[in-house]
């Protein structure tokens, strides 16, 4: 199985990172939507990452879709999905904020980063960074009132996608992921990045995030 897109997306990441953690094989193809566009869409005409070619050829896409269908394979080593139904819909609740941040993160990069300058509405920009801001206050909350662990053994998807996202948006919106406003983000995502599988598959560093 392959999983195909850059580690400076965090949808990318937080993949890789499941599957280590889930102890499902996978060959990681570092492929850019930009710089090897033609490539990547002679694997999937929408030339989305992630995008994860499975045992039997198929290809899925969207990070979450393809967590899901990793949990469920024959020899995974643990879940990282609660079953209790309480836990779980806690779980869902921060993974909700999460990716929620996450999506308007990359919003503001994109937006800096590939639209000119004259041609970027500042009434737009503003909109999204309060939305992001308000998704980072909200998980800063909700990891302050029950903390997530970060030890291989007990971390959860939660815990996982909320470091993944705090690290990549401190590295690229540095001014918005302020770490001493969010101490209890900065702090999970500090443990979490010294875990083995955050260190195999680091964040790949500035530039514009691959979708």
């Amino acid at each position: 199985m392959q999983l195909i897109g850059m580690l400076d997306s965090p949808y990318v990441r937080r993949v890789a990172v499941s599957l280590d953690l889930l102890g499902v094989p996978f060959e990681h193809d570092a492929l850019s939507v930009f710089r090897t566009f033609e490539q990547f869409k002679n694997i999937n005409p929408l030339v989305k990452a992630p995008s994860f070619i499975c045992d039997d050829g198929t290809v899925l896409m969207d990070s979450t879709l393809i967590l899901d269908y990793a949990e469920r394979l024959p020899g995974v080593r643990r879940s990282l999905m609660p079953v209790d139904i309480g836990e779980r819909r806690r779980i869902l609740r921060v993974l909700g904020v999460a990716l929620a941040a996450c999506e308007k993160a990359v919003q503001i990069i994109y937006e800096r980063n590939l639209r000119p300058v004259e041609k970027q509405h500042e009434p737009w920009l503003t909109r999204i960074r309060g939305q992001c801001v308000a998704g980072f206050k909200l998980l800063e909350a909700e990891v302050r009132r029950e903390p997530l662990s970060t030890t291989i053994d007990t971390m959860n998807q939660a815990g996982l996608t909320a470091a993944v996202v705090w690290n990549f948006t401190h590295c690229m919106l540095p001014e918005i992921a302020v770490a001493k406003d969010y101490p209890t983000l900065a702090a999970l995502s500090i443990s979490a990045e010294r875990l083995q599988p955050f260190v195999k598959y680091p964040h790949s560093g500035p530039g514009v995030p691959s979708q």
